[in-house]
């Protein structure tokens, strides 16, 4: 095999079509666009959603629910994760600062320890927010709680 005869693969090379050149061509005249109207026309680009007339779906459809602007995220962390965390990172304290440290949560997320699970080490903590069940196995461990604004 060589530059000179190299070709493209057998069908995969199709001739143009050529509209607008005549009648005898058999694409003359409106040039497979049909007759008149706007999508005949140069230019002519549809709405988006736009389904020829007919009422469109978006419009269809009812709304439905609510988005709740004052709605806070947490990062949730269970009691049974933490035990596992703290002895994988090797932390004392388990705070928003150390976990972003080590790649666990964004800089901007607000973080909320839940109670499913047992903690064994005594950690001291600096979160922003902490379920009671999660408050009570904490101190019962010997851990002490710092909630952030």
């Amino acid at each position: 095999m060589q530059l000179h005869n190299l070709k493209p693969a057998e069908g995969s090379v199709h001739k143009q079509k050529r509209l607008g050149r005549g009648e005898a061509s058999g694409k003359g005249g409106t040039s497979t666009k049909g007759n008149k109207g706007g999508q005949s026309r140069a230019g002519y680009k549809s709405k988006m959603a736009h389904e020829g007339g007919q009422m469109p779906i978006q419009r269809r459809l009812p709304k439905r629910g609510f988005k709740n602007n004052n709605r806070i995220e947490y990062k949730v962390f269970n009691l049974g994760q933490i035990d596992v965390i703290a002895e994988t990172y090797e932390i004392a304290e388990f705070s928003t600062e150390n976990l972003y440290a080590n790649g666990l949560i964004k800089k901007t997320d607000k973080v909320k320890i839940l109670g499913s699970g047992e903690l064994t080490t005594k950690l001291n903590f600096k979160v922003n927010a902490v379920s009671e069940s999660a408050k009570a196995a904490i101190e019962a461990a010997g851990g002490s709680i710092e909630i952030l604004k």
